[in-house]
């Protein structure tokens, strides 16, 4: 299974003109965590989350978000998706082609493809201690 089987492809995406306070209800009344930042050709600028929100101060979502975006391809495995987000510490990782966002896939997107039975591998180092 790769990031084109379980991605969003509805994606919500905030501009980076968008106040915080526009933001914190987008994120309420869609009922996600954090959205892609990008600008009006579709080019991802940054992520933002409800904890920007929470931890960073700023008047709009340019000024909160974060600049390191992580993102794959659609043909990147559910395991390397997996391994990216734990390696980032992320809960999101937006699809891309050609730079821009044509899909997310969320920790709930890889969870929901372990319950219907897809095997997601983490490889994680092994220490000596």
């Amino acid at each position: 299974m790769v990031a084109k089987d379980i991605m969003t492809r509805d994606i919500i995406t905030v501009s980076p003109r968008t106040k915080v306070k526009d933001l914190a209800m987008i994120l309420i009344k869609n009922q996600i965590s954090g959205a892609p930042v990008a600008d009006k050709t579709g080019k991802i600028l940054g992520i933002v989350s409800e904890a920007d929100i929470v931890a960073k101060r700023g008047k709009d979502a340019n000024a909160i978000m974060s600049r390191k975006v992580v993102s794959v391809r659609q043909d990147t495995s559910l395991d390397e998706i997996a391994q990216l987000m734990m390696t980032h510490a992320i809960k999101r990782v937006p699809v891309t082609d050609g730079g821009k966002i044509i899909g997310i896939v969320s920790r709930a997107d890889i969870v929901s493809a372990i319950a219907m039975g897809e095997q997601v591998s983490i490889r994680t180092p092994i220490y000596d201690l």
